[in-house]
């Protein structure tokens, strides 16, 4: 049975997000709605539907008996969503849903498809979330779930359409997964890939910096150069981005840990600026380097030669 790490500092980390750095917006991982843009949807392939502007990018499949969706925006736009949804399928039921992980603009249609009939398929630890953090409805949690502490892959077929999805362990929180659609060559990543500024690390639910480096690496075993990589936000990525990714989560890494073990806080890891080379492509580091820092000592010992 899963163990849901208990999260003593994540009213910490949402007053952090909500004070912000200077410079950094406003991430919509608090619950709120983004800057209002209209939904929109564009076709990425023969049946494939990738739709934006309801809080999370979504994936929309649509196969003879039905639809599968990938990730749900938030619960003040699902009505329309899922109009969308049901004009671009025409009006074929949404079968299955799956959640990329626990937050909130990502799992805003789990009570409306949940009561439609669809099947919602998740880590189980974004269950736990879901089910401790954002209350929803029993009926609204999903119900296929997998428990697993290290990269898993598992497959199925929905229709004659092969989906892939894999475990990503505590990189942006502790119940990531991808979703991957090996025939057009899709991967909706979820808020593993960051687009126009620095990752958000919720070590409130067990995300961190090396797990986000080492989900940035399992991505790229799943990509190749022609795969079209879907964020949780922002325009479709390429593996180069993802490369681009991978290098700085890394090196940052590195750095960090290095400065930890001068006994830094935080504060004075802002101040040495071991983000330097990467802020014009990235933006302001502050808040990525103090979400970055409680989650280095959540996996102190580890790291080793620090306690």
């Amino acid at each position: 049975m899963a163990v849901v790490h208990p999260a003593p500092h994540r009213r910490d980390f949402l007053h952090l997000l909500a004070a912000g750095a200077a410079g950094v917006s406003l991430p919509s991982i608090l619950g709120g709605a983004r800057d209002a843009t209209p939904i929109t949807a564009t076709k990425l392939a023969e049946n494939f539907i990738g739709i934006s502007g309801a809080g999370s990018n979504v994936l929309l499949f649509t196969g003879p008996d039905g639809s599968a969706m990938v990730d749900g925006g938030l619960a003040e736009q699902s009505a329309e969503l899922l109009k969308i949804v049901s004009e671009q399928s025409h009006a074929k039921p949404v079968r299955v849903l799956f959640n990329t992980h626990w937050h909130a603009e990502h799992t805003g249609s789990n009570e409306n498809l949940a009561k439609a009939g669809a099947k919602i398929i998740a880590h189980e630890n974004t269950k736990q979330w879901l089910s401790a953090e954002v209350s929803l409805p029993k009926a609204a949690l999903p119900g296929d779930t997998f428990y697993a502490t290290v990269a898993t892959t598992r497959k199925m077929t929905f229709g004659d359409e092969p989906i892939e999805y894999g475990y990503l362990p505590q990189a942006h929180t502790d119940g990531d997964i991808y979703v991957y659609f090996p025939r057009p060559n899709i991967l909706m990543a979820g808020d593993v890939v960051s687009v126009g500024g620095y990752p958000i690390l919720d070590y409130s639910s067990g995300g961190w910096i090396g797990g986000m480096a080492e989900a940035s690496k399992t991505l790229l075993t799943v990509a190749n150069a022609e795969t079209r990589i879907i964020p949780g936000t922002g325009p479709v990525q390429t593996r180069a981005d993802l490369e681009a990714q991978e290098k700085m989560l890394a090196t940052v890494m590195e750095r960090l840990v290095k400065l930890l073990k001068q006994g830094m806080s935080a504060k004075d890891m802002i101040a040495a600026a071991p983000t330097k080379e990467f802020d014009a492509k990235w933006g302001n580091p502050e808040l990525f380097i103090a979400n970055a820092y409680p989650g280095l000592w959540g996996h102190v010992r580890e790291l080793g030669g620090i306690v």
